[in-house]
């Protein structure tokens, strides 16, 4: 009972520094937003820099800057013995999956090096953790990388999970706000993502079933009859939702 209560308390505090750490980096990229704000930074792009670097501090006078270091810059790197194949399998860096946003900032930062791990850690974790993880905030810029990984990753097999994605996100809070800071090139991203997704679903009927008036009443038919195509027809009604939630033309 008591090894059990040590846990317990373990889990607890974990959950705690990390409930704190997230809501400091929330608190420091709002900061940042007033202050370029204020400032009238000219672009989107130094918006963007200026949130991003939020967490780095100005080095002080005792800092010394002439004798050397050997700085673990990437801990999670230095472990690797291996180059690891990244279509299949989370990095081995990664002893679990993360469990908050927090965690998942620190690993979808240092630990990923690649579009295809990123990608892979997202259909891990799926659309119902990620929208739990992200329910009270998204942090600044995910968003636009989300959509940008899944953009140039997605897969017919894998358009299921990245809807269930996709639907989560948009449930998230200030997710309307995320959406309008999207750069040109992620909201460029997020329209070649869903074209995508349209994409396959026209490649679905039209593979399966022939054109022509003749065709027409066939899947018409084969709609009332097959379940398989009434869940793609109400796929399909679900990615022209996100397109508007997205603002996608």
């Amino acid at each position: 009972m008591e090894a059990d209560g040590a846990l317990d308390a373990a889990a607890l505090e974990r959950e705690l520094r990390a409930a704190v750490a997230a809501d400091e980096r929330r608190e420091r990229e709002n900061d940042a937003k007033l202050r370029a704000l204020h400032q009238r930074v000219p672009s989107y792009e130094e918006f963007r820099n200026i949130v991003l670097a939020s967490h780095l501090k100005p080095l002080e006078k005792k800092d010394k800057m002439g004798k050397r270091m050997n700085v673990l810059w990437n801990p999670c790197a230095a472990r690797t013995k291996a180059p690891q194949a990244s279509d299949m399998e989370i990095p081995q860096e990664l002893d679990q999956l993360p469990g908050t946003s927090a965690e998942f900032y620190r690993d979808w930062r240092r630990c990923l090096r690649s579009g295809k791990e990123k990608y892979q850690l997202l259909l891990e974790l799926g659309g119902k953790a990620l929208g739990r993880m992200f329910q009270a905030d998204l942090g600044f810029g995910l968003l636009g990388e989300f959509l940008t990984v899944l953009a140039e990753h997605v897969c017919h097999e894998d358009r299921d999970a990245i809807l269930q994605i996709l639907e989560s996100l948009s449930r998230t809070k200030r997710f309307g706000l995320n959406v309008d800071l999207l750069s040109e090139s992620e909201k460029e991203s997020s329209r070649d993502l869903f074209r995508k997704l349209q994409s396959m679903s026209r490649d679905y009927r039209t593979s399966g079933h022939p054109r022509g008036p003749a065709g027409c009443e066939a899947e018409r038919e084969a709609h009332i009859m097959d379940p398989s195509l009434q869940k793609e027809a109400e796929e399909e009604r679900i990615v022209m939702e996100l397109m508007k939630c997205y603002q996608v033309d």
